[in-house]
């Protein structure tokens, strides 16, 4: 089975199923999953969040996916900095934009990392490593990781609580694709902004 195989299968329907399904092992399927998604970054937390809020209601569904998403960055934040360090850092150093990443970590903590996670097409696999790569503190970073998460989690709950109603009223899926396309420009725009300030900190 390829990537494209993999991401195809894990549409709303299927994960929608699939929870229906293990009803009796109760919320552990939403849990599991947005952590799933932290080690295989592939996997698209934006259909676990509207599969969670859809199945168990907002705020509960929120929770879960909030919850799971959170405890995933953490272990791998946790698993880079107490073992990988010495394996990856000569790798990733590198790359430019990891190695520039990492830079703007170490000087400014938790500012980049919330603004970064606060955007779900963002590659948050890339920023936990960084981030344990880095210097930034275990406080400054699980604070940044609970609220940027916060407010992106969140953000896709609201937009897709109610799947049938974006199915059946247009009007709400331009609107909802309005939002999803300013949450990517918003990412992009801070990407550049990064960018531009390590450029004149450099000069």
């Amino acid at each position: 089975m390829d990537l494209n195989n993999i991401r195809e299968w894990f549409t709303l329907e299927q994960i929608m199923d699939l929870i229906d399904r293990y009803q009796s092992f109760g919320p552990i399927p939403g849990f599991v999953l947005p952590l799933l998604e932290a080690f295989l970054p592939f996997l698209p937390l934006f259909v676990f969040v509207l599969a969670n809020v859809n199945a168990f209601g907002l705020w509960f569904g929120f929770i879960l996916s909030w919850g799971g998403a959170v405890t995933g960055a953490f272990i791998i934040f946790l698993l880079v900095r107490n073992y990988g360090q010495r394996r990856m850092l000569s790798f990733l150093q590198r790359h430019g934009q990891v190695k520039k990443l990492m830079n703007w970590l170490d000087r400014h903590g938790f500012g980049p990392v919330f603004l970064l996670l606060c955007f779900p097409f963002t590659p948050s696999a890339v920023v936990n490593i960084v981030a344990g790569l880095s210097n930034i503190s275990v406080t400054q970073y699980l604070l940044a990781v609970m609220t940027g998460k916060f407010v992106m989690i969140l953000t896709i709950s609201f937009i897709g609580y109610d799947v049938a109603a974006l199915i059946e009223q247009p009007i709400r899926t331009a609107i909802v694709a309005t939002v999803i396309f300013i949450l990517w420009l918003g990412g992009k725009k801070v990407e550049a902004r990064l960018n531009k300030q390590e450029m004149r900190e450099r000069g």
